[in-house]
């Protein structure tokens, strides 16, 4: 009840993204039921229904990436303060998520199993003649367990993925603040503070810790101990300073009076080489953001690997004969390695953007890049992935003459919305997460325009990059189907 209750209390954006993932359920669930009216139409071929079968895995996948990504963006069941009072914590709420995907895809399923059963007759009387009335399986009876079986395959691999993306995690432990940290080179022991450049050679930085280090003389008179005691307190002070925050005029000097650094210096300290007693005073240097290149690698060798499936399928493969297994293998490597190298180059392209002495517009849309990486790299890279194999089709299709039927039309164009519509949803997501940032940007006095120029730049950068990529993916995914 508390599903439907948020489902229709939802605003206008929320329900027309549960309208496409409903949309894309009943494609999918009417490409399902196809495949098994031509299983019951063409008994004698099982081969070419189970290929027709495996062909909508890929409109599958799409409908249940469409659906996390529409669940992830819901603004009704993020977890908010003071709801685990209530009883709606982060599981409930995932399961809620879950139960809301699962309603929108099976009302998808409910529609396209309506409109299978027009299309075969069995609600007017009349079936529909043309080219898909070899796959309804005319004159014979559906079999009910496989109608039930294929019509739920979408709602429960939607719920069942975004129950398993939105499941709660336990935060990640601190690290223990007696890890190793590692300073200049030579430097043994467990550093406290980091060292900057240039600071082990510095004029005075090693007398000024061996002087530190030293035991101080007996004094000999009274003015003596005066004067140690002053030179105590005044370095006392100086390492009561934060690093770089020293005044003006203050110097360092020994007992004997002779000055160790300049006046001026407001660089901060050297590190210490010994067993770490002496603590940073500012507590352990915070942890720096994982860069989102790791997968890179990864991504490139999946690619690779899929082009080189892709290949071998075309080449073996006879021309008259439909695309084959090995080619639907070859073009879901494709789509895992460009999928996981997105993140990566959405992020190098935030590097980019930043390199060579950057403005503020480049410093800005190079960095709202690298933070929005993990968000849209991926969406980027499927939908690269999506235009790849479309131009594949049409170079297909020019070579050959082949004419691909209004099947194939209806998964080209699920697949294709579904990955545009992932994309847009992602994006929006972006802008509702940085909302705050703009928020500050505007009230510190940037103007409208500045912010509007920098997400055309980010956009321009983005299709530098990925545009030249897909055509080269394309081109090599074409050469085989081609010949």
């Amino acid at each position: 009840m508390l599903a439907l209750r948020l489902t229709r209390a939802a605003r206008l954006a929320v329900q027309l993204r549960r309208l496409l993932v409903a949309s894309a359920s009943a494609g999918t669930g009417f490409l399902l039921l196809c495949a098994l009216g031509h299983a019951l139409t063409h008994p004698d071929a099982p081969g070419a229904s189970s290929l027709r079968l495996a062909w909508c895995a890929a409109p599958l996948a799409a409908t249940v990436y469409l659906a996390v990504a529409v669940a992830r963006a819901d603004p009704g069941t993020r977890p908010r303060p003071g709801l685990s009072a209530i009883g709606l914590g982060p599981g409930r709420l995932m399961a809620v998520s879950a139960t809301t995907t699962a309603l929108s895809a099976a009302l998808g399923s409910v529609a396209a199993l309506l409109g299978f059963l027009y299309l075969r007759g069995d609600l007017t009387g009349a079936p529909v003649d043309g080219a898909v009335s070899g796959v309804l399986a005319l004159g014979q009876r559906l079999p009910a367990p496989a109608v039930v079986t294929l019509l739920a395959l979408v709602p429960a691999a939607a719920s069942a993925a975004v129950a398993l993306t939105l499941r709660p995690r336990a935060p990640r432990p601190a690290p223990s603040a007696g890890s190793r940290r590692y300073g200049r080179f030579g430097a043994y022991g467990w550093g406290a503070a980091r060292e900057t450049f240039g600071a082990y050679g510095r004029y005075g930085a090693r007398l000024a810790s061996a002087s530190a280090s030293a035991p101080a003389p007996a004094p000999a008179s009274a003015s003596a101990s005066a004067s140690a005691s002053a030179s105590a307190s005044a370095s006392a002070s100086a390492s009561a300073q934060p690093a770089g925050g020293r005044p003006a005029g203050a110097a360092q000097a020994d007992p004997s009076g002779a000055l160790l650094t300049q006046a001026s210096d407001t660089r901060p300290p050297a590190t210490t080489d010994g067993d770490g007693s002496a603590q940073d005073a500012t507590g352990p240097a915070p942890a720096t953001p994982r860069a989102h290149t790791t997968l890179l690698p990864w991504g490139i060798a999946v690619l690779t690997a899929g082009l080189a499936v892709e290949t071998y399928a075309g080449d073996t493969a006879t021309r008259d004969a439909a695309p084959s297994a090995g080619v639907l293998l070859g073009w879901a490597l494709a789509t895992l390695g460009l999928a996981l190298a997105g993140p990566g180059l959405t992020h190098l392209c935030g590097r980019l953007l930043q390199a060579v002495r950057p403005g503020a517009l480049r410093l800005l849309a190079g960095r709202v890049l690298m933070e929005e990486s993990h968000r849209i790299g991926r969406p980027l890279g499927v939908v690269c992935a999506v235009a790849s194999a479309a131009y594949a089709a049409a170079a297909l299709h020019d070579a050959d003459a082949t004419d691909f039927g209004p099947l194939s039309l209806i998964g080209a164009v699920v697949v294709a919305g579904c990955t545009v519509a992932t994309l847009l949803t992602a994006a929006v997501e972006a802008k509702h997460a940085r909302s705050d940032t703009t928020d500050a940007l505007l009230r510190l006095g940037a103007p409208p325009t500045t912010l509007r120029a920098a997400a055309a730049l980010r956009a321009g950068a983005l299709l530098a990059v990925f545009g030249p990529l897909t055509l080269v993916v394309a081109q090599l995914a074409s050469l085989p189907l081609a010949r």
